[in-house]
């Protein structure tokens, strides 16, 4: 795991933690026994991963980009073709980023009994390469492709094999990596780009990955509130929760009265009702909690 500073092209700017919120996310930490902690793409900045809605920083703000909305990924081939070519170019560097110290807390707050569920809306590994074990993948992982056909699974790695050997003279240069991995290439590049059908079936391959317009599957949700239940506090880590398919927990957290603390730069939709709202990285601010 890469110890180097953290990557600050993709965090918004804010100011250094407060020695008073350090104190009251210690307090709430400390008041916790089996802490349920969700995390989205800001945990994941200093990563070197951008997110969607960051001001000035995030996707939206940089670009007119928008994530493959699912119906079009099923209904397409042209549609799937443009998502794998630019996929197939952002895969090396999107699957080489590395955790950072927030992963790291997190999975150590796991080893020490605190932390009693993580789950997380992204997609990029990094808490599994971190080594957390207690998780669920709400929105799935990048690194693994299953046959809407027939369910077949394989490594996203071992795909890539597939993309090379059917396209070895094939190039693109790559321009700016998105938070799920995939780059931006013209219509141009990607017309030649020949994406591998399933090897048992001849079926369609997609990333294990919730869509942008797909649902969680009602089994995952069910587990999630499970675990939630189990729990006594709520800390948000790296997300504004504008994507119902996380906020859902939040709300069903105040139901159930929890205290919620939120860790996120800029705006939340839990902003109104959470117990504790702190303004700073992640990766400057977890590690400062014992």
């Amino acid at each position: 795991v890469s110890r180097a500073s953290p990557n600050l092209t993709f965090v918004p700017a804010c100011l250094p933690p407060d020695p008073v919120e350090v104190e009251e996310l210690q307090r709430f930490v400390s008041n916790s026994k089996r802490l349920f902690v969700m995390t989205g793409a800001g945990i994941s900045t200093e990563s070197g991963i951008p997110d969607y809605r960051s001001e000035g920083v995030g996707l939206y703000a940089r670009t007119d980009r928008r994530p493959v909305q699912h119906a079009e990924f099923i209904r397409s081939a042209s549609a799937r073709q443009r998502y794998w070519a630019r996929n197939f170019v952002g895969w090396p560097q999107f699957s080489s980023h590395q955790p950072n110290k927030a992963h790291l807390v997190l999975r150590d707050w796991e080893k020490l009994g605190k932390l009693h569920w993580l789950v997380t809306q992204n997609v990029d590994a990094l808490h599994t390469k971190a080594g957390s074990q207690r998780m669920t993948e709400l929105h799935g992982c990048t690194h693994r492709v299953f046959c809407l056909g027939c369910g077949d699974q394989i490594l996203r790695s071992e795909l890539q094999e597939h993309f090379e050997a059917l396209n070895p003279t094939w190039k693109a240069e790559a321009f700016g990596v998105a938070p799920d991995g995939d780059v931006f290439l013209t219509d141009e590049q990607v017309r030649n780009f020949e994406v591998p059908a399933c090897r048992k079936c001849g079926g369609i391959l997609k990333p294990d990955v919730t869509f942008f317009g797909d649902t969680v599957s009602q089994e995952k949700v069910s587990f999630v509130h499970q675990r939630l239940a189990e729990s006594d506090s709520m800390l948000i880590a790296g997300s504004s929760m504008q994507v119902y398919s996380g906020y859902r927990f939040a709300l069903a957290a105040r139901e159930k009265k929890l205290p919620i603390a939120v860790l996120n730069i800029g705006p939340t939709r839990l902003d109104h009702f959470a117990s504790l709202k702190l303004n700073s990285r992640c990766g400057e601010l977890l590690p400062l909690i014992v």
